[in-house]
């Protein structure tokens, strides 16, 4: 049987499975009992990919059938510092799992969209879940976050989401939230104004906050970044996706 190697960003694990992409998504969320759980992102990464802060070999070695011939859904590699220690280069396709055990998967871009707002909101995913809104662009909060010499809290390696602001971008104050479906918005009215009238281009909303939101609150993508680069997975319209992905969608949104 073939083996895959899985970076789970939510939370972050390097996980080796005898399960190829969709079924790993259900079984993760999911479970063998199939009982309400919550959403998963995890990226594939090249079964080739080795490095001497994992031990990969002997992770596969475990990635074995069990006696009555069934996969090895799961085998952990690693919990702690694995972001930064995967080039960018190894990653594959990324993996949207709804609570449901629905599988979208986003295809890898460095082809970056034009920014053109005024206000960012960003889940950083890992290695930390905090909830920050910018006047950054996505690629500049990557630069901010990973390469400022004068940025006091930084990282080698960081993955976040850009979320969308809705009519909050135009009008921090009084802009009509529409179908945000966040429960921070007073909080986050606040720290976009502090954006607005300080000269600051960060703002915490939230320093613990949980990572899931719905899916349909993704703007531009979700982002990967390390000390040698950035890439990222472009979310699909509205449209497209009930369009083309009509199942995960309605998964998405129940």
């Amino acid at each position: 049987m073939t083996q895959y190697l899985y970076l789970s960003l939510i939370p972050e694990a390097l996980i080796a499975s005898m399960l190829p992409p969709e079924e790993f998504g259900e079984y993760y969320t999911v479970g063998d009992k199939k009982k309400h759980s919550e959403q998963a992102i995890f990226i594939e990464i090249d079964p080739e990919f080795r490095h001497p802060f994992f031990r990969i070999d002997e992770a596969l070695a475990r990635c074995v059938p069990h006696e009555n011939g069934a996969p090895k859904k799961s085998v952990y590699v690693a919990t702690y510092r694995v972001l930064e220690h995967i080039p960018l280069d190894v990653m594959g396709k990324l993996y949207l799992t709804t609570r449901y055990g629905k599988v979208l998967p986003l295809e890898k871009s460095t082809d970056f969209p034009e920014y053109n707002q005024n206000y960012y909101l960003y889940q950083e995913i890992a290695p930390v879940s905090v909830l920050v809104a910018s006047t950054y662009d996505p690629q500049e909060f990557y630069r901010f976050m990973t390469h400022d010499p004068d940025n006091l809290i930084s990282f080698p390696a960081l993955a976040y989401i850009d979320l969308k602001l809705g009519n909050l971008d135009a009008d921090p104050a009084n802009g009509d939230i529409g179908d945000l479906p966040y429960d921070f918005i007073p909080i986050l009215r606040d720290a976009l104004l502090a954006l607005k009238n300080k000269n600051i281009h960060t703002k915490m909303v939230d320093r613990t906050h949980t990572v899931e939101h719905p899916y349909r609150t993704i703007n531009t993508g979700i982002y990967i970044g390390n000390m040698d680069g950035l890439i990222y997975y472009p979310m699909p319209s509205a449209e497209v996706l009930d369009r083309e992905h009509f199942e995960w969608w309605h998964s998405a949104n129940i």
